[in-house]
């Protein structure tokens, strides 16, 4: 048998690698974690999911101040963001949750860390820094950046990403904001709060184009609501520098527009980040710049598996996770263990919140299935009344057994709404097992219950139902239905 350095290779410490890293070597694999920063976490940690959602609880912490007389408080009035505190307290939450992701505490679960430039020399063997390294199996998990389209004029003009909002040195006073994704619309509305005139350009019709419209205009009429501005369906023609700024020179239903604000957010997609690791040479193959794998993450080599972002699937932090668990029980335990992506939930985390699992009204449609849809607003839950947040939606998709197939939540905290329902698609829980279950009053996980017990009571409070009642227990009511 061949000798190798280590028995698995890591390359790319966010949260596939990391997962795929600590999980390996605490079952007595030698590992090698490889990443191209100083610092582990890769671009959630730091550039992605955590700073964002830290400013998305910023933003609506000051747009609670200003809704203090909603509450019967006094009315307050709002100075200027200091947008040099909102940085220090991304820093500082970043700072805290970076103790778990620190090289510490992997070297004390036993991998070995090292930073540089590293690129595959063949199927077994890298060179890092210019010294070769081998392993049995890698593990590509090099994650994505922010895609950069061919837009006429952007190469001459200073535009943000994710990738530096977050260490700007003061609140832009006006932004452009180009896409309609969910990193687009979280930081759109998230500016808007904290002061900035904010104008999302979308090239499609629909904001948050994957979900269901009238879900996405949900969103969307809540983020107009704090003064958002829209232009969808649009053509941009070209970007240009201006004194003031930056101007986006579009075409939207027939007519020319132009943009004009202090700063450019670019927030059209995410790209892998395959550059520069030979992946071609050694015959991994590639699809639109992202790394083809299997229901096992293995690649067309073998013994070379990809996870995360880079495998351009879906891009999100518990997607990448979960995959390097799939790794594992193939690399490590060498058990065929494939992908199940059915119930895989997510969350655009904007007010209201958009979260999602199983089959939306597109897939369903897409899939050629016959569906119903059960949907129970927020207006009639007591506790989102008492809190002032009685403006929320939930949609459940039922096949024609009437089994649940998938569940949309609009509304405050929908991620943690949504919990419930990933439980119940994974564990096939029934929905009369949901709807007769007790749930603490008042609370708004009690519309899990409700839409539920919603379908239940069409069949139990029927006419048909009455007269079967009335026929053996000689029952007076009326036989009008309800």
């Amino acid at each position: 048998m061949a000798s190798y350095d280590f028995d698995l290779g890591v390359i790319g410490g966010g949260a596939a690698g990391l997962t795929v890293a600590a999980g390996a070597s605490q079952l007595g694999v030698k590992v090698l974690l490889i990443d191209k920063d100083e610092r582990l976490g890769g671009d959630c940690l730091h550039y992605g999911c955590v700073p964002s959602k830290t400013l998305i609880r910023t933003a609506r912490v000051r747009h609670l101040m200003g809704r203090a007389g909603d509450f019967g408080l006094p009315e307050v009035e709002l100075p200027p963001v200091d947008y040099s505190q909102v940085v220090q307290r991304i820093n500082e939450v970043i700072a805290e949750i970076q103790v778990h992701d620190s090289v510490e505490r992997f070297n004390s679960l036993g991998v070995e860390v090292r930073f540089g430039k590293v690129y595959f020399v063949d199927a077994h063997s890298v060179s890092l820094n210019g010294s070769k390294v081998s392993a049995r199996s890698w593990v590509v998990a090099t994650g994505s950046s922010p895609a950069v389209p061919l837009i006429k004029g952007l190469d001459e003009v200073p535009y943000l990403t994710n990738v530096d909002l977050f260490s700007l040195p003061e609140l832009p006073q006006s932004l452009i904001v180009l896409g309609g994704g969910p990193i687009a619309v979280e930081m759109a509305q998230s500016f808007q709060r904290l002061g900035s005139e904010v104008t999302v350009v979308q090239r499609s019709n629909q904001i948050l184009s994957r979900e269901d419209e009238d879900m996405a205009r949900y969103v969307m009429d809540g983020m107009a609501d704090d003064g958002v501005r829209f232009i969808l369906g649009s053509t941009i023609e070209d970007v240009r520098n201006v004194d003031s700024g930056v101007e986006v020179h579009l075409k939207s239903g027939g007519e020319s527009i132009t943009v004009s604000a202090s700063k450019l957010l670019l927030a059209m997609g995410r790209s892998s980040n395959t550059t520069g690791l030979g992946l071609d040479k050694i015959g991994v193959e590639l699809a639109h710049g992202s790394i083809t794998v299997d229901a096992r993450m293995r690649t067309s080599v073998s013994n070379i598996y990809a996870a995360g972002d880079v495998t351009g699937k879906y891009r999100f932090t518990h997607a990448a996770g979960y995959e390097g668990g799939i790794v594992i029980s193939n690399a490590v335990f060498h058990l065929p263990r494939k992908a199940d992506y059915t119930w895989l939930p997510w969350c655009t985390y904007t007010d209201p919140e958009l979260a999602s699992v199983g089959m939306n009204e597109k897939a369903a449609h897409k899939a050629g299935l016959k569906y119903k849809t059960v949907i129970e607003e927020f207006s009639t839950c007591d506790r989102a009344l008492t809190e002032g947040e009685g403006r929320g939606l939930i949609k459940l998709l039922l096949n024609e057994k009437g089994k649940p197939i998938g569940c949309q939540l609009a509304a405050v905290h929908a991620g943690e709404l949504l919990s419930e329902w990933i439980a119940v698609l994974n564990g096939r829980v029934g929905l009369s097992t949901l709807a007769g279950a007790v749930h603490p009053y008042p609370t708004l996980s009690e519309m899990n219950k409700k839409v539920a017990g919603k379908l239940l009571g069409e069949k139990l409070f029927s006419d048909k139902v009455r007269k079967i009642l009335k026929l053996f227990f000689a029952y007076r009511g009326s036989e009008v239905s309800v």
